[in-house]
């Protein structure tokens, strides 16, 4: 379906052409005075100047035009040269049943132009359990995949695991401590490695921080670990065993982690991965001419004549030879090229890491490594605050365990769930863990992402204001609207919704039709938050008319059939804006 304000525009551009102006002046955007019109055209203003005439003439000129047009029950040429529109209740409700019709995709075309793109939104670190650092990168990168997906988009998520380097080098030292007699330190050892590994999750977490403090203090131990870590990368069968251990420990625990956040990826790749291309990557760098030595590190100068602040080098390996973060970054990008070719690559991190974003993007593009035409997107998102403004802590000051925060937030929203309604204990236990979900995804989609926020558990699982718990809560209202109207046997699959009847009703109409435009919009701008501040929008809309409106007990059965048409068709977008948001609806709170 064509966008309700192309549709509109398409009408303004023919009144302007039967004055014999130009069509550019013809544009329709969105009133910025609801309580005069609903959409308005500012052309007039710049159309003056060309035709010397007064902007109110060339308004009233084309207002004349319109007076005959279907689309519109109101065209108003106000001063100083404003064109005020509001849309024909009958074109409006016409519109809005072609919507309905759609149940789908409500209107929202696919794009015709399919594009590849990949999404870097995870990072977490492998044998270390996932903190509330990581909540912001997952639940924006998950909702932008969605979106993507929803506009019709070849999306790929990878998690982009934190699998190499001195930490992998701990864990094996401090095992080899703990239990030297594991064949995987026996360099003599050519059979087959044991298939479980010699640890749990829980032990795991515990060994690589002892090994973390250990090193700080023990400068010999530190040392092994450092041989440990060199040895691995250089192929010791024993540690590799052991690293494809900690990978699938690691990962099983992640997942269920990510799981419960209602966040998945297609790719469960690591900084491991891209270890097999750093030195044909290195080498042609090198005799591209690109990569020089500077103080016995090699680099890749990304400085550019237009810079208004200094760009360091991009370091591609330090002085002893070690690759770094850019390195294995720069090699991935080589990888998601090789194997996928895409369009588009996103990587969704903390705005604190933009300069090295910008180093490693300039490094890949002067390089070589993405054609011209691919895309390097850094979206930069702020930090999650605590209510003293500083990043959210624990009351022991440390930084949160993601599992501990959600089954907080989780206890939380079952208190008022059963303060509110008594309801079986498993059914409000599950209800619960679905508007808690929203409380935490809501409340940081609905920031933009670059700006820091307060995450505050009271105001997010409040039932009231711009909340999740608020959106859901107008989704169950409708549900339970729409099963009293079934239980009462009666059947909307042939009725039409009707024009509006009421101020309140035509209101919900109009924010209804701004859906397929707002996807769109929230898809180009890489912005969920736009898709937030539509539903709240849309729910508050849907109330005003519910609190004004008798819908049960309508007595013309045809009007209030269009009613429940239109609270469905409500229901399906509040649904479809959710679910790329990430969350669900429960049938009752």
């Amino acid at each position: 379906m064509k966008k309700i304000l192309d549709l509109i525009t398409d009408e303004v551009v023919k009144a302007f052409e039967a004055s014999e102006l130009d069509v550019k002046y013809a544009k329709v955007s969105l009133s910025n005075r609801p309580d005069l019109c609903e959409y308005q055209c500012n052309g007039a203003m710049a159309a003056a100047k060309e035709y010397k005439k007064a902007p109110i003439m060339i308004a009233g000129q084309v207002a004349e035009k319109l007076q005959d047009s279907t689309v519109f029950e109101m065209v108003e040429a106000v001063n100083p040269g404003f064109i005020n529109l509001k849309l024909s209740k009958e074109y409006l409700a016409q519109y809005v049943e072609e919507m309905a019709k759609d149940s789908e995709r409500l209107g929202c075309e696919k794009t015709a132009e399919p594009r590849t793109i990949m999404i870097d939104y995870g990072g977490p670190n492998v044998a270390k359990p996932l903190h509330v650092g990581h909540l912001r990168s997952a639940i924006i990168g998950e909702s932008i995949k969605r979106i993507g997906k929803f506009m019709g988009h070849n999306m790929i998520g990878d998690v982009h695991l934190g699998d190499w380097g001195l930490q992998m080098g701990l864990i094996i030292t401090e095992l080899k401590e703990r239990k030297p007699e594991l064949v995987y330190f026996d360099e003599n050892y050519e059979g087959e490695y044991p298939a479980e590994a010699p640890f749990t999750i829980s032990e795991l977490e515990e060994i690589y921080p002892t090994a973390s403090g250990k090193s700080k203090e023990d400068e010999a131990y530190k040392e092994a670990a450092m041989q440990a870590t060199y040895e691995l990368q250089h192929g010791r069968r024993g540690y590799q065993a052991l690293l494809s251990h900690i990978l699938d420990v690691s990962v099983t625990d992640l997942k269920r982690n990510y799981e419960n956040l209602n966040v998945s990826f297609e790719l469960w790749k690591g900084e491991s991965d891209a270890q097999p291309y750093i030195p044909d990557m290195v080498q042609k760098m090198k005799e591209d001419g690109f990569a020089y030595i500077s103080d016995g590190a090699l680099v890749v100068d990304v400085k550019e004549d237009t810079d208004t602040k200094e760009i360091p080098p991009c370091m591609i390996l330090k002085s002893d030879g070690a690759s770094l973060y850019n390195t294995t970054d720069l090699a991935t990008i080589v990888w998601r090229m090789k194997d996928y070719h895409p369009d588009e690559l996103i990587y969704v991190v903390d705005k604190r890491q933009e300069l090295y974003f910008t180093q490693v993007f300039r490094c890949a593009r002067k390089t070589g490594l993405v054609s011209e035409d691919t895309e390097l997107k850094f979206l930069g998102f702020g930090t999650m605050n605590g209510k003293d403004g500083k990043p959210f802590k624990t009351r022991e000051g440390g930084v949160m365990r993601l599992e501990t925060l959600i089954a907080s937030i989780n206890e939380e929203m079952y208190k008022k769930i059963q303060d509110n309604r008594t309801m079986p204990e498993e059914e409000a236990r599950e209800t619960a863990k679905v508007v808690a979900l929203s409380a935490v995804k809501y409340g940081d989609l609905s920031n933009q992402a670059s700006k820091d926020y307060i995450f505050d558990i009271d105001r997010f699982t409040s039932f009231e204001g711009n909340t999740g718990p608020y959106i859901l809560y107008t989704i169950v209202r409708i549900k339970s609207i729409l099963n009293k109207y079934q239980e009462s046997g009666k059947n909307v699959a042939e009725e039409i919704i009707l024009p509006a009847h009421s101020d309140s009703e035509k209101a919900l109409m109009l924010e209804l039709v701004k859906f397929n435009a707002m996807m769109e919009n929230a898809f180009e701008e890489i912005a969920p938050h736009k898709v937030c501040s539509y539903i709240y929008d849309l729910s508050n809309a849907l109330n005003h008319f519910y609190h004004e409106t008798k819908i049960m007990t309508e007595e013309d059965t045809q009007v209030q059939a269009s009613y429940i048409r239109l609270l469905e068709l409500t229901k399906r977008t509040l649904e479809v804006c959710i679910d790329v948001l990430g969350f669900s609806a429960p049938d009752r709170m």
